[in-house]
């Protein structure tokens, strides 16, 4: 269908474009091309149902990869669906494939009446897509089983005061403040080995940083690596090093660090807290931390705000998980305040905050109050292409999962785990992930490929 079809210049495009309307400029394009729901779902791998609940507005349609593959298929000009022009599209890998091509990422929240034939082919599809692509061929044609990263270098540091040689740059604040964004875009890329081995030596420099004389500097550069560090910590499961780190970087902030270094500090504190389970000491000391955040002046206005909404969505999250519905309501009600006020995600001292964070945090506290339904029900809400960092992406997929395991629904939990192997590997390798696949175990012979991606993650040993 060229840019001649009279249906681009008809008045019921017109109007759909003047309110926006993506889902009626598909609609009006597939008739006019005519293409039946069924074909279009057939082409771009979404069912016939969801495509039809996005025509109607019924459901978002926000996936970058899906409206570029419907661009395509239908001839429509990318610009009217607020895509940029093709020359400005991203690189291949993300741009829409070719007819017959498997998406590697599914849609886990299709219809009940899914062929389950269909489905199991599906899954088959995927999961050797993933595999292939993430891992690349195995050499045994075997799968491959990855172990954690190491943090014996991090321990050393924190428990024998064994400091590493620090072989590059010198220590001024130019040098210090790059390895610390760089920590920081490691963890945000889940690039956890990586990190992992690098930890230790930009902490060294910039502890040296501040026998030069720049205490303040030094003391907000090694406390928010050491942040960073605790984050490590509880994503590989780390409970009793991350209680360490952040005690030693709310310690850093305490000799000169800024309010807001100060506050993301408390934060990790908080999150070891909880980690041991002392629910209402976690909750309380995140809370606090926010009110007093809320009363600084000397800090940037949009980090100030994300910061201190990150500190609130946290304190909501360990609520729920202490089971306390009202307190974890009252309080993500806050951060949704606050993402209100700020406007957009923001990525502040290493974490990010907005809108769509909330979402996120949404979907983990009406799983841990034994929501799913309506965790998924947020989860259709969520943008995963407009997700600022891979790390956020791959939790999405995490959090989708478990959702998923707990309304007892192992092939969509699977499709989400299988996304989130896609988005970030090592992401996947978390002992919450390893529960998970053992008990999709049990249904091997509905989910093609499930026991190659257990020993990928290590749930078979």
């Amino acid at each position: 269908m060229d840019g001649t079809h009279p249906i681009w210049h008809s008045t019921p495009m017109h109007d759909a474009l003047a309110r926006h309307d993506v889902g009626a400029v598909v609609r009006l394009a597939r008739r006019a091309a005519d293409v039946t729901l069924a074909d279009l779902g057939q082409a771009v791998g979404y069912t016939a149902a969801s495509l039809s609940r996005m025509e109607r507005g019924k459901q978002p349609m926000r996936d970058v990869v899906l409206l570029q593959r419907i661009a395509e298929v239908l001839e429509i000009p990318p610009h009217l669906l607020g895509l940029a022009p093709r020359h400005e599209q991203q690189p291949p890998a993300a741009a829409a494939r070719p007819l017959g091509a498997t998406r590697v990422v599914l849609e886990p929240m299709g219809e009940e009446g899914e062929d389950p034939v269909r489905r199991r082919n599906l899954l088959a599809s995927v999961a050797g897509a993933v595999t292939s692509a993430v891992f690349g061929p195995s050499p045994t044609g075997s799968a491959r089983t990855l172990g954690p990263p190491s943090l014996a270098g991090l321990e050393d540091l924190l428990l024998y005061r064994r400091q590493p040689i620090v072989r590059g740059p010198d220590p001024t604040p130019t040098t210090v403040g790059a390895a610390v964004e760089e920590a920081r875009r490691d963890f945000s890329a889940c690039r956890y080995e990586t990190l992992a081995r690098a930890l230790p030596g930009r902490i060294a420099l910039a502890q040296a940083l501040g026998t030069d004389g720049h205490t303040e500097r030094a003391a907000t550069a090694v406390a928010e690596l050491y942040n960073t560090a605790t984050r490590l910590c509880i994503k590989l499961g780390e409970d009793g090093l991350a209680a360490v780190t952040a005690d030693r970087a709310l310690t850093a902030a305490f000799n000169g660090a800024d309010a807001l270094t100060v506050a993301e500090a408390h934060r990790m504190v908080s999150s070891a807290w909880r980690r041991q389970g002392h629910y209402a000491r976690a909750t309380d000391v995140a809370v606090t931390a926010a009110q007093h955040l809320a009363t600084d002046r000397t800090s940037d206005e949009t980090e100030r705000l994300s910061v201190q909404g990150n500190l609130y969505a946290t304190a909501a999250y360990t609520a729920a998980k202490q089971g306390d519905r009202h307190t974890a309501h009252q309080l993500i009600a806050e951060a949704h305040a606050t993402a209100a006020r700020l406007g957009h995600d923001e990525l502040a001292r290493g974490s990010v905050f907005g809108p769509s964070q909330v979402l996120l945090h949404q979907i983990s506290i009406s799983h841990l109050l034994g929501d799913a339904g309506q965790a998924i029900e947020h989860a259709r809400h969520v943008n995963v292409a407009a997700l600022p960092t891979t790390e956020r992406q791959a939790r999405y997929w995490i959090d989708v999962a478990r959702a998923f395991d707990q309304w007892g629904k192992p092939e969509r939990c699977y499709r989400a785990l299988l996304a989130a192997e896609h988005a970030a590997p090592q992401e996947v390798r978390r002992s919450s992930v390893r529960t998970m696949t053992a008990n999709l175990m049990r249904h091997d012979h509905i989910l093609p490929g499930v026991r190659s991606f257990a020993a990928r993650v290590g749930a078979l040993t």
